[in-house]
């Protein structure tokens, strides 16, 4: 079975996992050979202050046959840094797969990697989506032709479940699944707008206020 070629960028603030959720099916899956991709390979802090490297940087990493991008806090100055804003539009161009999950989604469409497309990020940053007039959904994972893109954060697993079937079928996917025990039966019925109590939804937005506004001002700035 051919190896598809995954390079999964790495960025300081990003969210484990995001990464981590894909990470773990992709590693799993004999369809996949794992890059990890950054400006650099120093280390990194991730959100939290967990210290992760990459083993490429830009310069020196191989051609990909797959391109993720995983989101996090990290992502909002990177949104105008012209380094990761170029590596992904030339890594793109030879992709035969552009991916993403939560906010990552933001970053590939500053990229111009989502536009005519179809995608879903992180449920707080659906309007900023938009934003870049791509067809955003609130949907756990979206596939428009080549372009797949993941939910918010815990929705990476069912991307790397959902990416894992369309490269090395079906059975793959469900034997990774398996293997992890995902098995999802969450104790609260509370993890989308849809169904969370409204104080709870009240205080997540709250919470996530400040960032939404930078991001908000920086992607009016951008188009």
């Amino acid at each position: 079975m051919k190896k598809f070629k995954i390079g999964m960028l790495l960025f300081p603030d990003l969210t484990l996992q995001d990464f981590v959720g894909p990470y773990d099916v992709f590693i799993r899956a004999e369809c996949f050979e794992v890059y990890t991709v950054g400006l650099n390979t120093n280390f990194i802090k991730a959100e939290g202050g967990l210290l992760v490297s990459a083993d490429y940087s830009f310069e020196n990493c191989p051609s990909l046959d797959i391109l993720f991008v995983p989101g996090g806090k990290g992502i909002t100055p990177l949104l105008t840094d012209m380094q990761y804003l170029e590596f992904l539009e030339n890594k793109g161009k030879n992709a035969q797969y552009i991916t993403g999950v939560c906010t990552g989604s933001l970053l590939l469409a500053a990229a111009g990697l989502l536009t005519g497309y179809r995608a879903t990020t992180h449920w707080r940053s659906i309007i900023l989506l938009k934003m870049f007039g791509i067809d955003a959904v609130e949907e756990r994972v979206v596939i428009d032709r080549n372009r797949i893109t993941g939910g918010g954060i815990t929705a990476g697993l069912d991307f790397g479940l959902v990416l894992t079937a369309l490269i090395g079928g079906e059975d793959q996917a469900k034997l990774v699944q398996l293997i992890l025990e995902y098995n999802p039966q969450p104790p609260f019925q509370s993890g989308s707008p849809a169904n969370a109590e409204p104080h709870i939804l009240k205080k997540a937005i709250e919470i996530t206020q400040q960032l939404f506004e930078t991001r908000l001002e920086i992607i009016r700035r951008i188009i």
